[in-house]
């Protein structure tokens, strides 16, 4: 009875270090699980596309360029689209045409949609007849709508906090103290202000368990898992020392082990009051042994800061005792 409980126990903490990734991914996979971004390398498929299909996710998440070629994109599709029908209308669809040829008309009936949906309406233009006044009245309400849309997706866009951490695109095993430690270190990339930042690390690595290679997670002990204020840069540390998973262990041993380490910072945004997140993770080839990193402090007239572009230099250092 008590063997059966403690390998329910234990089996219960295998599960708790899991992740959420699953157990049928962690054994399987052979990709990272993290990207350098923060994305997942796991898919989902087999649900129905407009099940699946999330526009405001898309056009909140999606680049400052992609979505003002999108807006471009939507104004010119529907005057274009509106335009098209006021020329399958006729020419006597417009009061004031001067058109003479086909083409004419077309870019006239173009322009008069563009003042329509933009309710500009500078008068030399007005539709006659049921079919053109039935156009007006859709691509008015069209019109309506889809600007109150943009302008709530711009404003979502703008007030939307986001953690613009950047992580040192390689982690080190360096001196620390009387010891080595696994460190790398953030900065953050945003103007605004980072308070009460939380960091943890979790490393994940293949084992052999009966027979057989299994993934195991620990969570890595850090000499200190957040900080008030985040002003400058920090350096994450985890001292390995006898308690660590990474006592004793060889840069060889990671690499047979595909050892990652995943990273994820939980800060709050100074401005909005509001939870902000940033995931990376470092592979095992992105480890350096035996570095140290690189002092990024400047100072100026009294005034301490750091210098951005030192966030990934490192010197060599010897990990002698």
């Amino acid at each position: 009875m008590i063997r059966r409980r403690a390998k329910s126990i234990f089996r219960n903490n295998d599960e708790n270090k899991d992740l959420g990734f699953g157990s049928r991914v962690v054994q399987q996979s052979h990709e990272r699980f993290l990207n350098r971004d923060g994305t997942y390398n796991v898919s989902r498929t087999g649900l129905p596309f407009f099940r699946s299909l999330n526009i405001y996710h898309y056009l909140l998440t999606i680049s400052w360029g992609a979505f003002f070629l999108l807006l471009v994109g939507f104004y010119f599709g529907v005057n274009i689209l509106f335009g098209f029908g006021y020329f399958l209308c006729g020419p006597e669809a417009l009061h004031g045409s001067q058109a003479m040829t086909a083409g004419s008309r077309l870019l006239e009936d173009f322009f008069f949609s563009v003042q329509t949906l933009a309710t500009i309406g500078y008068g030399g233009l007005s539709p006659t007849g049921l079919s053109a006044n039935m156009l007006v009245t859709i691509q008015a309400l069209i019109g309506g709508l889809g600007f109150a849309l943009a302008t709530g997706l711009v404003f979502a866009r703008f007030s939307r906090p986001s953690a613009k951490i950047i992580f040192s695109e390689k982690a080190i095993i360096a001196p620390y103290r009387t010891m080595t430690a696994f460190e790398f270190r953030i900065v953050n990339a945003n103007s605004n202000e980072l308070v009460d930042v939380y960091a943890t690390v979790s490393l994940s690595r293949l084992e052999e368990h009966h027979g057989k290679r299994v993934r195991r997670f620990y969570g890595l002990t850090l000499e200190r898992d957040q900080v008030r204020f985040f002003p400058l840069h920090w350096v994450i540390v985890h001292p390995i020392d006898k308690n660590s998973p990474l006592n004793g262990i060889t840069l060889d041993e990671l690499e047979k082990s595909d050892a990652e380490f995943l990273v994820l910072i939980a800060a709050t945004d100074d401005t909005s009051s509001q939870t902000v997140h940033a995931r990376s993770s470092y592979k095992h080839n992105e480890l350096l042994w035996g570095a140290k990193f690189s002092d990024m402090f400047t100072s100026g007239s009294g005034e301490m800061g750091i210098d951005v572009r030192k966030l990934n230099k490192v010197e060599p250092a010897s990990l002698e005792p």
